[in-house]
């Protein structure tokens, strides 16, 4: 009997993941550098971005031209990453993909297709991995590092390496020969330059939004990769992807409603792309607006979404927006259904101190009170069980995501919303909480369950 061709025949777009051994070693200014030059070569670059993070995508889209696409092996189901690869490589001609961490690290229990490492996109899309190796105090050890990532699975590829932060043209003889006599092309050596450095906050970066001189860095950073990356040698070494267009399924969270006004602004940029795209793929029409501009919600929506982001930041314009607090009001009067996550989660509540000790009234549509005067980590994945029906499903349904911040809860008086646990099954404390149509969590939805 004649087998059935295989799925797993490399036909998608041709690709790169850019990862390293460790976090801080330069990939995402290197990742950057290469959208943005490529771009300038006149490619159709697509950028993605592996693990939860929001910050880096907007750097990505400006840098590309491009949306950039989250792709979460612990989060998301193996349906919806071949989705969401699937049908962003339509019209690009190379995928950049940013890695997370370093190549190999995630959490210690697999999720629904892998453990949240790099190495799982790359074993998933069948993209190669471009090696950044931060080489400061190194000479040979840096080919052992080469050559521990290009064997540790034998489903992850290593299309070649760039050197980073090469201290001389002789720091750069020691190192490059001793990682080519194993097999694994040189491609770039960028050398230590504190020019290259990009603005950061406890989050990551600074966001894209907040940044005025942005197309200027990117510029910056994508002169030295065109002067220190060999980029014909970069774009050969690409191969094609195995997931073509079409494939899986890019639906995440069903729409809110059917009319959803969407905060979008720099205390509000917290907002997953994939799960926009699946609103307005599902006939949801979503209505931005600005609380920092003191914009009201559109008064036809049937719902309101207020996203994470930094309104620590601007706590104070937030408490003085009049027009935004009694729109917000008229829309949960109305019975609109309202959901804050993180930051927007914290700006439903009664009131947001700030980092100097000073207490921000709040929109008062929830009982929480949150203090960033005395910093406090909340960071990982989450796996929630609701409670009750809302936004984000109906009672019993299960949601996976990821939870970062520092802000300290002093009071949560409603009902809770769901349960959580963290990527090993251990309960947390987040919970949400729910008050009539109004409701709000911690976390950050990335996909639904099964």
């Amino acid at each position: 009997m004649t087998p059935p061709p295989s799925s797993e025949q490399p036909t998608g777009t041709p690709g790169l993941l850019v990862a390293a051994p460790r976090s801080g070693s330069g990939k995402t200014t290197i990742a950057l550098a290469l959208m943005r030059a490529l771009r300038r070569r006149g490619l159709a670059v697509q950028p993605f971005k592996c693990g939860p993070d929001y910050i880096d995508p907007a750097w990505h889209a400006a840098a590309a031209g491009r949306d950039s696409v989250n792709l979460d092996s612990w989060a998301m189901r193996p349906a919806l990453l071949r989705g969401l690869v699937g049908a962003a490589g339509p019209g690009a001609e190379i995928a950049i993909v940013e890695g997370v961490m370093g190549l190999f690290d995630g959490v210690a229990q697999p999720g629904r297709a892998g453990r949240g490492a790099s190495a799982d996109i790359a074993a998933l899309t069948g993209w190669p991995v471009l090696l950044v190796l931060d080489v400061a105090g190194q000479t040979e050890t840096a080919a052992a590092v080469a050559l521990g990532c290009a064997r540790y699975r034998a489903d992850v590829s290593i299309a070649g390496v760039i050197l980073n932060r090469v201290a001389s043209d002789r720091h750069l003889a020691l190192v490059a020969p001793t990682i080519e006599r194993l097999g694994l092309p040189v491609l770039g050596a960028v050398f230590r330059d504190d020019r290259l450095a990009l603005p950061e906050r406890h989050l990551g970066l600074v966001q894209a939004v907040e940044n005025s001189d942005l197309d200027a860095q990117l510029d910056r950073i994508a002169a030295v990769a065109t002067a220190r990356i060999d980029l014909d040698a970069l774009v050969a070494a690409a191969r094609p992807g195995m997931i073509a267009a079409g494939e899986g399924d890019d639906a995440g969270l069903p729409p809110p409603g059917g009319r959803v006004a969407l905060a979008r602004d720099a205390a509000f940029s917290f907002m997953y792309p994939h799960l926009i795209q699946a609103w307005r793929r599902a006939g949801a029409a979503v209505v931005p607006f600005s609380p920092l501009a003191d914009e009201a919600p559109d008064a036809a929506a049937d719902a309101v979404w207020l996203p994470g982001g930094y309104p620590e930041l601007h706590a104070g314009r937030l408490a003085a927006a009049e027009t935004f607090r009694s729109g917000m009001r008229a829309a949960a009067e109305r019975g609109a259904r309202i959901h804050g996550e993180c930051g927007g989660f914290m700006v439903l509540g009664q009131g947001l101190v700030d980092a100097d000790g000073t207490r921000h009234a709040m929109l008062d549509l929830l009982g929480l009170e949150t203090s960033f005067a005395t910093r406090k980590l909340h960071l990982g994945y989450r796996r929630a069980t609701l409670r009750s029906g809302c936004v984000l499903g109906p009672a019993g349904a299960t949601l996976y995501g990821h939870e970062f911040h520092y802000a300290t809860t002093l009071a949560c008086p409603d009902a809770p919303l769901a349960d959580c646990c963290d990527a090993t099954g251990a309960s947390v404390p987040e919970s949400g909480a729910r008050r009539g149509t109004v409701t709000g969590t911690f976390f950050h939805a990335i996909d639904r369950g099964a």
